[in-house]
């Protein structure tokens, strides 16, 4: 899809924008009350970035936000990575239907991964027909379009895509933070592991023009952004389809040039495709973050096989190697599956001894969840539930022991610091992020918040650090 053809959707889709405006704006001054929303977002980190420019059409449409599920417009922005993500959601919309009875004209939308699965499209139009619009992945730049056609026909509106190559940006976005911003700079998934679901719900790889990502930076930057979190299914894949090919490491170099942007994360990276070149590039930069997430999911090279990994336990832990070679002080953090279909207590061992040997700052560990439509779901061999939990038990012991001894590493040093909030807990405090993505709370008001400031690092409390700003 060219660029012009992406530029006319987006044209058209501020034509809905501007329509709906003057709409609202009239009843406005017929009544004099705004109309609210309200956005629950589920998932990752994509997911969040999905619904900062879902809540920018609300806002801009006249749309105010409200935390209350008794606004006018409620979005679902639904994630179906696990089982119980789903379950979580059908539970919630029960509520909301009890709701809708006593505002009718209160109108739900569903959107997001979960939506892409035509089993779970059909069980909402049965069990929960008072849902007014659906949509997925692939056209979230639609929400103008598909709330006009719904106030205007008063009926169901489904608008799913099962795959596209278009790329619509340059719609109005709502940050949450002034100070930091998530960035896309892909969409999709190629690589099938047979556990997830993601290639089927948010399509084939397709990147960015990376020239759109700078120019997004640049003004990003301008606007009081310091620091970017760069996201994708595999950034490590970033620019194979383009007609100009260019890597994630020449991207990242490009845009280590752009004046303002202090901080520069990405996520995810899958080790298969974490190159040298991205390596050097990383060990040389002053802006990439100490931290690196690299998902493991088991420590069994017959399992990372079944998996449709594409590397081996002497692959991941040479690839760690070369890493740390270059890169000593590096924050490695990673995703763990307990209780894969087949998985043997030789297998987990293997999973523990890859723990032990790589001690990581942090992990996300989980118990398989079988998910229809996913190879790994008809496999023989699923492991009982007891098994599975007595071995998670197990690894998470090893992961906390390491995180608490990742905390240790900056004890009593000065670090710098950004600033993101008043601490929720105690508001004499804020709470800072180091660029390893550790936490720190100190003492501090809300002017410095969105600033990066030196703090010495008083004691490791296990998962975060106590300390004091140094002025």
């Amino acid at each position: 899809m060219d660029l012009s053809t992406n530029e006319f959707e987006a044209a058209k889709q501020l034509q809905f924008i501007n329509k709906l405006k003057a709409q609202f704006e009239m009843d406005y001054e017929k009544t004099g009350v705004r109309k609210t929303y309200h956005i629950e977002t589920f998932g990752c980190q994509m997911n969040a970035r999905d619904s900062e420019k879902i809540s920018g059409i609300l806002k801009q449409i006249g749309y105010e936000e409200t935390d209350s599920e008794e606004a006018d417009f409620i979005i679902f922005n639904t994630c179906t990575v696990r089982e119980n993500a789903n379950n979580k959601v059908y539970g919630r919309l029960g509520n909301l239907g009890k709701l809708k009875k006593n505002k009718p004209d209160m109108i739900i939308a569903l959107c997001g991964c979960m939506m892409q699965e035509p089993t779970v499209v059909e069980k909402i139009k049965q069990s929960y027909s008072f849902v007014d619009i659906i949509f997925g992945t692939h056209n979230i730049f639609k929400l103008a379009e598909l709330l006009n056609t719904r106030l205007e026909s008063d009926r169901l509106v489904i608008d799913l895509w099962k795959d596209t190559d278009m790329i619509v940006e340059n719609l109005p976005s709502d940050r949450k933070y002034p100070f930091k911003a998530g960035v896309n700079i892909m969409f999709g998934c190629n690589n099938f592991c047979s556990y997830c679901i993601v290639p089927y719900v948010r399509g084939r790889e397709r990147s960015r023009n990376p020239e759109d990502i700078i120019a997004e930076i640049t003004e990003l930057a301008k606007d009081g952004v310091v620091e970017i979190m760069l996201l994708g299914q595999n950034v490590n894949s970033y620019g194979k389809n383009l007609p100009n090919p260019i890597t994630f490491a020449q991207l990242l170099t490009e845009i280590e040039q752009i004046n303002g942007i202090e901080r520069i994360r990405f996520m995810t990276s899958h080790p298969k495709d974490l190159s040298d070149e991205l390596i050097e590039v990383m060990s040389k930069s002053e802006k990439i973050c100490d931290h690196l997430h690299l998902p493991l999911q088991s420590g069994s090279s017959r399992l990372l096989k079944i998996m449709n990994r594409q590397y081996t336990k002497e692959g991941y832990l040479d690839l760690v190697e070369r890493i740390r070679a270059k890169m000593p002080h590096i924050s490695l953090t990673t995703d763990i599956i307990v209780g894969f279909p087949g998985e043997t207590e030789e297998d987990f061992e293997e999973t523990l001894d890859v723990v032990r040997k790589v001690k990581f700052d942090s992990a996300f560990t989980f118990i398989y969840s079988r998910r229809t439509g996913t190879p790994a779901a008809s496999m023989e061999n699923q492991i009982e539930e007891s098994v599975a939990k007595e071995r998670f038990d197990r690894l998470l012991k090893e992961v906390q022991a390491n995180q608490k001894m990742a905390v240790t590493k900056e004890e009593k040093t000065v670090q710098k610091v950004l600033v993101e909030e008043i601490n929720r807990q105690d508001t004499s405090l804020v709470t800072g992020r180091l660029s390893n993505n550790i936490l720190v709370h100190f003492k501090g008001d809300s002017s410095l918040i969105g600033k990066i400031v030196d703090v010495y690092l008083d004691e490791n409390k296990g998962f975060y650090y106590i300390g004091t700003l140094v002025k």
